[in-house]
Formats: C-alpha cells, structure tokens, sequence
C-alpha cells in the first residue's frame, strides 16, 4: 500500500491505494503558512481516522503545483513512514511523450491525470479538471501530451463577480433548474454552472476539431458532478483519477524509497 498526495492551490488529496483497491480519499485545505509538524500531525490523524498504520505504507508519491510547499511536504511524509515521497514532474516516467514547449512547466496535477485516463480509458483522450481552475488536457491517439487550456476555475469566476457587482450576493453552486433563471440567485447559478459547461462543450469541440477526429472525455475534480450534466459533450466522470494516476507512475518509477525526481 502506498500512500498518494496531490498538492493543488487549493486543496491537498490525501489517499492511500494499493494494487486491489482505493482505501480512502481525503482533502484537506493547503495552507502555504503551515510547517513540517503540522502536516505531518494532520497526515497522521488522517491515517488513524481510517485505521491504516504507518507500518502498512510501503512507499509515497507526490505531486505538487505549489513549489513553496513541495520540500515541507516531502519532509512531513519522512517524518511519517520513514521515506522520501516519488516527486512527479515532467523528467517522471510516464509513458507519454510531453510535445509541449515547455515539457518542465507542464503541471504535475495534469501530467496525473492524464496517466490515469490513458491507462483507465485509452487515448485519444481529453482530460477535464474542474478545480481552482478548469484545466483540459489533450492526449492524441499516438499518446502525446498535446496541450490543452487552462479555464479561471467555477469559485474564482463565483467570486470575482460578486467582489466587483455592488447588488449581486454570493451563491451556493448548485445544479441550476433551468437555464433561463427567474430571480437574481437563480440567473447566477445558469450564468456560473451552465455557463461554464457550454464553455467547456466550445473548447471540446474546438480541440476535436483542431486534432481532426473524435476523442473520448473524462472528467474529474471537486464540481464535476455539478457541471457535467449539464454539458452536451459526453463525458466519463471519474473522481479517483488523480490517486489512480498516482499509483501508476510510482510503479512505473520504482519502489526505492529513497528516489525523487524534480524539474532541478
């Protein structure tokens, strides 16, 4: 059993996984103030909340788009079983070929995913990641990492709009009724959530177009449920894509409980 961590902007997944099962799925909020100590106790109550020993972990893996707390992190795991986590980046054994630019800047988080629904779901495939923001991520048929787009995230746009509308009041981001809303909060919920999934059906279908055939969509992240029915583009949900992923580069990057890999 191996225990998976995903340091995003706004929340860090916790989870452990071994070759028969997920055992749990945990976030916690990621907090850039927070030091080695407290991560670690907050991993440790995470375990026990779920009865799994430091004695059954095997091996850790990390990925992280939040490099100030990558080292803090990867010391509260040491601290924890008694390993260095695998460091994903771009240098990690994947099995894609990164046809980017700038392979390095590539975000760990994304490279994840997209491990996870090639293996999952087989490629071509296009990767949708509803988080701090609203990432796509394009593999080809011949499994490169193509590319992609990164959307401002469905909370972001929530907030800015009501920071910068004097009348307008925040809202829970619920599956709207209908697209044609009748009061103020309801008109906001269409604009934010069914705005946001004809905004991803545009970009599907602009980059089917762009690579010339049709590819399968999965979809992943804390809002999917809520904006995926109501795209029109057909779309796997999948919320254990980023510990499946996890799982499969560390077992194609070897157990050793010493090895990382960074983009130093």
């Amino acid at each position: 059993m191996i225990l998976a961590i995903d340091m995003g902007n706004t929340n860090i997944v916790i989870g452990c996984i071994d070759d028969e099962k997920i055992y749990f799925e945990e976030r916690i909020s990621t907090d850039q103030s927070k030091t080695e100590l407290e991560y670690y106790v907050l991993f440790k109550t995470v375990m026990e909340l779920h009865e799994i020993e430091n004695t059954k972990i095997t091996g850790a893996i990390l990925s992280s788009v939040v490099p100030p707390l990558t080292n803090v992190l990867t010391a509260a795991v040491k601290k924890m079983i008694g390993k260095k986590p695998v460091l994903v980046s771009a240098e990690s054994d994947i099995g894609l070929n990164l046809k980017m630019d700038h392979p390095k800047q590539v975000g760990s988080d994304l490279i994840v995913d997209a491990v996870a629904a090639v293996n999952e779901y087989g490629a071509p495939v296009m990767v949708v990641d509803i988080g701090t923001a609203t990432t796509i991520s394009v593999v080809d048929r011949e499994k490169n990492y193509v590319g992609g787009c990164i959307m401002p995230g469905i909370r972001a746009a929530s907030d800015s709009l009501v920071s910068k509308a004097a009348q307008l009041s925040k809202v829970s981001l619920t599956m709207p009724e209908k697209s044609i809303g009748t009061n103020t909060a309801d008109c906001m919920r269409s604009g934010i959530i069914m705005g946001h999934a004809a905004a991803l059906d545009g970009m599907l279908l602009r980059m089917e177009e762009e690579l010339g055939y049709e590819c399968k969509a999965v979809a992943t992240g804390g809002l999917a449920g809520v904006v995926i029915p109501n795209c029109r583009k057909s779309m796997i949900v999948d919320q254990e894509l980023l510990l499946k992923g996890l799982k499969i580069i560390y077992d194609r990057t070897g157990s050793a409980s010493d090895r990382t890999y960074s983009d130093n």
